[in-house]
């Protein structure tokens, strides 16, 4: 019994700690936007703009007046991971400062300088969203020029810089990394807002966990929610297996990795749509969908039907579609039933000629469009075919599984196509350009290489 409980215990602690979401991995290549953000928001500039206006509470710096900042050096950044902690950012850059000096006249102080400070990654208690902030910052001057006059004692001219710099530049340039990471934290915004799967539901992309920090990357786990026009959840069954990255993706590099139980998941929004009705008497390569078709299976038909007449499919998907996925192959399962009819006249109803139960899978082939996950299929084999029932006698289904094959490739899968146009959404993060990324296909999910250009 002792025995039994344990294993029943270890199932329970497996299966608990498969997540069949989504993950996220970012890397230094898409975290260097933190310069772009820099450069798109033009903040030392601002900052060099209000420098010298009054502030409430700020006191004037003795020694000087008239204070203005100029000649705002581009900056350079450089940021590396601090493990369980964030990111450390250090911003190069210069300027001039100038001013009335104690002496009476212009004076011009032109400093190289480094603005350092941890930002700490968080998530936000009241959005549930990842967020930066700042901690520590520190101001370290590297040069300093000026034209005070070279006759003045060296002592007397560098403690009042010291004075003077130590005052202005940290109130002046620690600002500015926070204004950068409130501009850096609104390209998260997005991210936990419910996107449209067409008019069929709904996939939020909410984060499950704090974000985590190594020396190489920070990890970001989904748990997404699924939801149908209704508010109604769908399900993410998982298959027991913890979701990974693969060992070989370059080091510093960002992927988006998605379960093949996520796009089960949303694929059963779209599974109405996938059950549709045929009445089309030609159809691509098919022969003229009409009895007469049929009679080369069924002398039946022939007889009671000696004058052709057109045929009607009713396919019906009734079960969720499942994808599955293995190393560069990833398949959607389709499980449902095949009814053919033939057509009387107006005012007259269809006769069911018979009713096959079907599953067959469908290659998927994926790509990216307008930041929207993109499937496109191909009939890849029918797997099982069973008769339910018929009104033209018993007959061997075997026989009509050459002809169902072409039927489902010709007839049924441009009608998937269509529907899997509408797309599923991906996360709306730091405002990522999914368009270029490369996709991977591995054990049990999709793999977006993230790229900037």
């Amino acid at each position: 019994m002792l025995r039994v409980l344990c294993l029943a215990l270890c199932s329970l602690l497996t299966s608990t700690r498969a997540d069949p979401g989504a993950l996220l991995r970012l890397g230094m290549d898409i975290m260097n936007q933190v310069q772009s953000a820099m450069e798109e928001s033009h903040i030392l500039e601002k900052m060099a703009a209000e420098a010298g206006k009054k502030q409430p509470g700020m006191k004037p710096i003795k020694g000087i007046t008239n204070l203005k900042v100029k000649d705002v050096l581009q900056p350079v950044i450089t940021l590396n991971f601090v493990p369980e902690v964030g990111i450390f950012q250090c911003v190069s850059t210069g300027m001039t400062i100038t001013g009335k000096s104690f002496m009476g006249g212009n004076m011009e102080i032109i400093v190289v300088l480094n603005i350092t400070a941890t930002n700490r990654l968080l998530q936000d208690e009241e959005t549930s969203l990842p967020m930066f902030k700042s901690e520590g910052c520190e101001v370290t001057l590297v040069s300093v020029k000026t034209n005070l006059p070279s006759n003045m004692l060296p002592k007397v001219v560098n403690k009042f810089l010291d004075s003077t710099l130590n005052k202005v530049l940290p109130g002046l340039m620690c600002p500015a990394i926070d204004a950068v990471l409130v501009y850096v934290n609104r390209k998260w915004a997005n991210l936990n807002d419910a996107m449209p799967v067409g008019q069929l539901g709904t996939v939020k992309y909410v984060l499950s966990s704090t974000p985590a920090t190594t020396a190489s990357y920070i990890q970001v786990d989904f748990s997404p929610v699924v939801e149908d026009p209704n508010g109604q959840a769908i399900e993410l069954a998982g298959n027991g297996e913890a979701l990974d990255f693969p060992k070989d993706y370059v080091e510093g590099s960002s992927q988006l990795l998605l379960s093949s139980t996520l796009l089960s998941a949303e694929l059963t929004l779209l599974q109405k749509s996938l059950s549709v009705d045929v009445q089309d008497i030609k159809i691509g390569k098919l022969s003229p969908q009409t009895t007469k078709t049929l009679a080369r299976f069924f002398r039946k038909v022939a007889k009671a039907y000696p004058k052709p007449k057109p045929l009607m499919t009713q396919i019906r998907i009734n079960k969720p579609p499942k994808v599955t996925m293995e190393t560069d192959k990833s398949l959607l399962h389709l499980h449902g039933t095949l009814e053919m009819f033939a057509v009387r006249k107006r005012g007259k109803a269809p006769v069911s000629l018979f009713l096959l139960d079907v599953h067959f899978n469908l290659k998927i082939l994926y790509s990216v469009h307008e930041n929207r996950l993109q499937m496109a299929t191909s009939l890849d084999r029918l797997l099982s075919l069973s008769r339910e029932s018929s009104s033209i006698g018993d007959f061997n289904e075997k026989k009509l599984t050459d002809f169902i094959t072409d039927y489902l490739q010709e007839a049924y899968v441009p009608t998937v196509n269509d529907v899997l146009q509408v797309g599923l959404p991906l996360p709306d993060f730091l405002a990522m350009n999914y368009n270029l990324a490369e996709l991977d296909i591995i054990e049990n999910a999709l793999v977006l290489n993230l790229r900037l250009d």
